[in-house]
């Protein structure tokens, strides 16, 4: 059996400039090959390390900086997004975007694609200039402070973290597959293009203002009233981010004895009454529990149904984030740099609609798809976070790894 030993000795104190410059060749997109990589900020994956998509020279415009492969891509605009890639071909990018290359002698490439991504290395990168338009300055960045080990125990600690990477790009592909099955499922089990077994006959014909009543959120505040306060509301971005309300995103507001507010209820659906863009109006959640004193934001409204045994609440909030639903409230959006939606229009809606039964029936199958997906992100998260302690222990050197076996 064989002694395995880890590695040792002293690490080195480099500051970033000593091992590591931009690589400062600028060309035009027209001057290189048309079918030239091209990489931009908004291809860069925020917090992940991802080229997620890409264009090419032919597409471009503007002066670019050239990279090659093994160049470690950092996004300068806007630096607490978090946008890093290492190159693994080589190609131009947009001068938001500083091509990183290493001195060879020092320092894999591969490790310092593991500094940039550090917290510490981000709260010096956020120590930017300019308002509207952050960006990292090179003369303060220069002077951060790198921990070098010898080469050999930099690629080891680089591989390690490579790995980790695989584990949650694997599990972020997986999530997204699952998001698209959902979506097919949806729009299958939704329209009545698919049924359940067991479930046949004509679905009836019902118009929104038929099924229940429509009620605003708080009125009359000022800016005093959401400075703490006796109650609780649901936020504009609560509405937006799940199907069934998180009550994370609820804040404090003061109401007063007698006032008169429209409570929100168990089984109420929440909607965003406005949005910039028409295919994000009127986004459905419903109130999973009941709750005291507990309000909307005023730019949404609540539909309470009469009949939660005919008319299943989870259904409708479904409905409404498909394609179907989706496509429905971008036919009825009106404005120009902001969209609204009628309240008349809506009561109006005329929707297809199954029984009680299938209704029920097809929010089950939906709810297990939304658990998995979330069972699913609780994983990623986990270990995107088991990362985040590996990287603090691993370029510190308060933890060495063993020797590979020659």
């Amino acid at each position: 059996m064989s002694n395995q030993q880890r590695f040792s000795g002293e690490w080195k104190i480099k500051r970033l400039g000593e091992i590591a410059s931009i690589r400062n060749q600028k060309v035009m997109p027209e001057d290189v090959n048309p079918n030239t990589l091209c990489v931009e900020l908004e291809h860069i994956g925020s917090g992940n390390g991802q080229l997620l998509e890409n264009s090419s020279a032919e597409y471009s415009t503007a002066s670019k900086y050239r990279f090659f492969t093994g160049d470690v891509l950092f996004g300068r605009l806007r630096s607490y997004l978090r946008k890093y890639w290492l190159a693994d071909r080589d190609g131009i990018c947009t001068t938001e975007i500083w091509p990183l290359m290493v001195d060879s002698k020092q320092v894999d490439s591969a490790f310092l694609h593991a500094i940039v991504q550090t917290d510490e290395f981000f709260a010096m990168a956020n120590l930017s200039y300019g308002t509207h338009m952050p960006r990292t300055d090179w003369t303060v960045m220069c002077n951060f402070t790198v921990m070098l080990p010898s080469m050999q125990e930099q690629r080891a600690i680089a591989e390690v973290l490579s790995d980790v990477d695989g584990l949650i790009n694997a599990l972020d592909a997986l999530i997204a597959k699952k998001r698209a099955i959902k979506q097919a499922t949806m729009q299958q089990l939704l329209t009545g293009d698919t049924r359940l077994p067991g479930f046949s006959g004509e679905w009836e014909m019902k118009k929104m203002g038929q099924i229940g009543s429509i009620y605003g959120g708080l009125s009359g505040k000022t800016k005093t009233d959401f400075e703490g306060g006796n109650a609780l509301y649901v936020t504009f971005l609560g509405v937006l981010e799940n199907v069934i309300l998180d009550m994370r995103h609820t804040e404090r507001v003061h109401v007063r004895q007698g006032e008169s507010q429209n409570s929100v209820m168990e089984g109420d659906l929440l909607f965003n009454a406005s949005s910039e863009t028409p295919g994000d109006l009127a986004i459905g959640a419903v109130m999973g529990e009941q709750l005291e004193n507990l309000y909307l934001n005023s730019f949404c409204f609540g539909f309470r149904i009469h009949d939660k045994n005919k008319y299943i609440p989870l259904f409708f909030a479904y409905y409404f984030r498909g394609s179907v639903g989706r496509a429905i409230m971008n036919a009825l959006a009106q404005g120009a740099t902001r969209y609204n939606m009628s309240k008349s229009q809506f009561r109006d809606l005329e929707l297809s609609i199954p029984s009680g039964a299938e209704q029920r029936a097809i929010t089950a199958v939906l709810s297990d798809m939304d658990a998995e997906i979330a069972a699913l992100e609780q994983r990623r998260d986990k270990t995107i976070a088991i990362k985040q302690g590996m990287m603090q222990q691993l370029l510190t050197g308060k933890v060495r790894l063993v020797k590979p076996e020659r």
